[in-house]
């Protein structure tokens, strides 16, 4: 079962956290709440899931600056804004920037809920992905030089006799070396194989 869901909530104020926080509780959601983005940040750089729901306007540092922050820090929890209507186009700044989503207030309680529970399942996604690109990362390791002029080839589509010419050797080598990718990446089939070495070159998020 997936662990239980957590949202750090940063707003500085009291009242607003206090409620939010009944609110989540309510729906089953842990929360830790913070009073501003310096708080929140001594902390988050040990956080690896979760939800951030911040306020967009904060004195001293607001939501889009503790964003930039985070992004600089490398934490990559998903994070959803609380925006008034004259805030809209800067909470929209912040999505091209990696946030989640943002909510305008006033909001409906089920309009938090739904916009932090789709954050938290993207949050899991996302993570799923960075665990499963590092194990195929660590395979990858394994091969040698002339095994990954092999593999390069195989991802382009070529057929065994083609990369035997490319690379001055048998075809028969070419089956050797394939077969050792196969056995080192733990891959299937050549279709898995592929599919593994174009994850292991896909761009990392940094959100």
């Amino acid at each position: 079962m997936p662990d239980t869901p957590r949202v750090y909530l940063i707003d500085d104020d009291k009242d607003v956290r206090e409620s939010l926080a009944v609110l989540l509780d309510a729906a089953g959601i842990q929360v830790q709440a913070f009073a501003s983005g310096p708080e929140f940040l001594a902390v988050a750089p040990s956080l690896t899931s979760g939800c951030v729901l911040t306020d967009i306007h904060m004195p001293g540092m607001d939501g889009i600056e503790l964003q930039r922050r985070l992004l600089i820090l490398g934490v990559r929890l998903p994070l959803v804004m609380m925006t008034g209507q004259a805030d809209v186009p800067t909470a929209i700044k912040a999505l091209k920037a990696g946030a989640a989503d943002f909510i305008e207030k006033p909001f409906k309680d089920q309009t938090l809920l739904d916009a932090i529970q789709a954050a938290i399942e993207s949050g899991r996604r996302a993570s799923r992905q960075r665990a499963e690109i590092a194990a195929i990362e660590e395979r990858m390791k394994a091969l040698t030089p002339r095994e990954i002029e092999v593999l390069t080839k195989l991802v382009e589509g070529l057929p065994n006799k083609v990369i035997a010419h490319q690379l001055g050797m048998s075809p028969r080598t070419v089956e050797v070396h394939r077969g050792r990718i196969m056995d080192k990446t733990g891959a299937k089939s050549l279709s898995e194989l592929v599919r593994m070495s174009l994850t292991a070159q896909s761009p990392r998020d940094g959100k």
